[in-house]
């Protein structure tokens, strides 16, 4: 039996690669958590187009919800780290 793509499945695949190619091309951070997240969402409907549930779960846990905050809560620390360090440098000019 030759296995052959349903048009919902090849319509997935050419937003799933569109999706990749937009989070390589952001180049903001937060526009890149953003972009990414949407990617992980596509990828999510991918995995249940393509009737696997139990790795759609677990990559709706991951893409959407966990790799956003923990790069954004790295970011939001560098950024703060990054201020802190020129506020006390002008201060000791």
């Amino acid at each position: 039996m030759v296995a052959t793509l349903a048009p919902l499945q090849a319509g997935i695949l050419v937003l799933v690669a569109l999706g990749a190619t937009a989070v390589v091309f952001a180049r903001d951070p937060l526009r890149q958590i953003v972009v990414n997240g949407i990617y992980g969402l596509l990828l999510v409907v991918l995995f249940v187009v393509l009737q696997a549930p139990d790795v759609a779960l677990s990559m709706l846990a991951v893409t959407t919800i966990a790799y956003p905050l923990v790069v954004l809560a790295a970011v939001t620390r560098l950024r703060s780290d990054t201020t802190a360090d020129e506020q006390e440098q002008e201060q000791e000019e």
